[in-house]
C-alpha cells in the first residue's frame, strides 16, 4: 500500500562510461515495486536548482525518481567541470537508466523520463533511440536551432562569437577556458536572459555554478532535437511556455506534431516562470495525471 504523505531521498552514485555520477533517488512508501521516472535538469543545471521540487512531487504521487548530475557538474565527477556536451550528456541519461532499472525496488518495466529545458530535448532524442520508455514529458523544451536563434536575435549570437573564438584556442594554448555566465538579468551577455525579479525566484538559494565555457554555444548549433519527434512512439507531453524565446512555443508545437503520440500544451508564461507558482502548481498537477494515464493504460494491456 502506498502511503502518499511519505517518501524517502536517498543518496545514490552510478558510473557513466567510468565516471561517478551523483543522484538523488525518491523512494515512495510503497509494499511494491514503483514506476520509475529518471530525470536531469537543463542547460548547466544541478538537482538543487528547482528541479528537486518536481521529484518530490512525484514520489508524494507514487512515482520512483532518479535524479542525477551529469558528468563534470554538480557533485559528479569529471575533470572538465561545466562543459556541456550532448553526447557526454545522453550517455549519461541512458547509463542512469540502465543502472536505476536494475534496483529491486524499482518496477523497470514502467520506465517514464522527464526533461527541462535543454534536458527536454534529450527526453526527445531518448523516446526516439529506446523502445523501453513508456512516456515522457518535455517540459519547455529546447528543440531547434534556427527557431532559437530567430527568437533571440542575430545581435545575441553575435556578442557571444569573440568568447567562443578565445575559448577554443584556449584549448589549442592550454589557457584556462573562456567562461560565460549560464543565467542572467536581460542586457547582460549570458546563455539565457530574464527579468531580475523572476531570475532570483528561479535561482533562490541554491548554489550552482553559474558559467560555462564558451564553446558551449557550438552545442547549441549542432544540436536540433526536435527533428527526431517523428521517430517518437510513446506517450510525450510536451508543455510550452507561450512568451518563451528561448525554446520558441510554436516551432516546437509544430516539430511535436510530426508524432501522433504528443500531448502539448501552451502555459502562459517564460521560460523560467514555469518553474515558479501559479504556473509550477497547474504544470505538476498535469503531469501526475498525464503519467497516472499511461500507467493506467499500461494496465490494461
Amino acid at each position: 500500500m502506498f502511503d502518499g504523505s511519505k517518501f524517502t531521498r536517498e543518496d545514490v552514485n552510478f558510473y557513466s562510461e567510468g565516471t561517478r555520477c551523483s543522484a538523488w533517488l525518491y523512494l515512495p512508501t510503497s509494499d511494491s515495486k514503483c514506476p520509475i521516472i529518471v530525470m536531469a535538469h537543463g542547460l548547466g543545471g544541478t538537482r538543487e536548482l528547482r528541479i528537486y521540487e518536481y521529484a518530490e512531487r512525484f514520489a508524494q504521487a507514487g512515482y520512483a525518481c532518479f535524479l542525477f548530475d551529469y558528468r563534470n557538474f554538480g557533485s559528479s565527477d569529471g575533470n572538465k567541470r561545466q562543459l556541456i556536451n550532448v553526447k557526454v550528456q545522453l550517455e549519461d541519461w541512458n547509463n542512469a537508466i540502465e543502472f536505476i532499472k536494475k534496483d529491486n525496488r524499482i518496477d523497470g518495466k514502467q520506465l517514464l523520463l522527464f526533461g527541462t529545458s535543454f534536458s527536454g530535448g534529450h527526453v526527445i532524442w531518448l523516446s526516439a533511440h529506446r523502445d523501453d520508455v513508456k512516456g515522457a514529458i518535455a517540459q519547455c523544451p529546447y528543440t531547434d536551432t534556427l527557431a532559437t536563434i530567430k527568437a533571440v536575435s542575430l545581435r545575441y549570437i553575435l556578442k557571444k562569437i569573440p568568447f567562443v573564438i578565445a575559448d577554443l584556442l584556449s584549448c589549442i594554448t592550454g589557457y584556462h577556458p573562456v567562461m560565460l555566465k549560464l543565467s542572467t538579468y536581460k542586457g547582460e551577455n549570458a546563455f539565457m536572459e530574464t527579468d531580475e525579479e523572476t531570475y532570483k525566484q528561479f535561482v533562490g538559494d541554491a548554489e550552482f555554478i553559474n558559467e560555462v565555457p564558451a564553446r558551449t554555444l557550438l552545442e547549441f548549433v549542432k544540436y536540433s532535437p526536435g527533428k527526431y519527434f517523428s521517430r517518437v512512439e510513446n506517450p510525450i507531453y510536451v508543455a510550452v511556455c507561450s512568451k518563451d524565446v528561448l525554446a520558441p512555443a510554436e516551432k516546437t508545437i509544430q516539430l511535436a506534431g510530426k508524432t501522433k503520440y504528443s500531448i502539448c500544451k501552451k502555459y502562459d508564461c517564460g521560460h523560467f516562470e514555469i518553474y515558479l507558482n501559479p504556473y509550477f502548481a497547474e504544470a505538476i498537477n498535469d503531469y501526475i495525471s498525464f503519467y497516472n494515464q499511461i500507467l493506467k493504460n499500461l494496465d490494461q494491456v
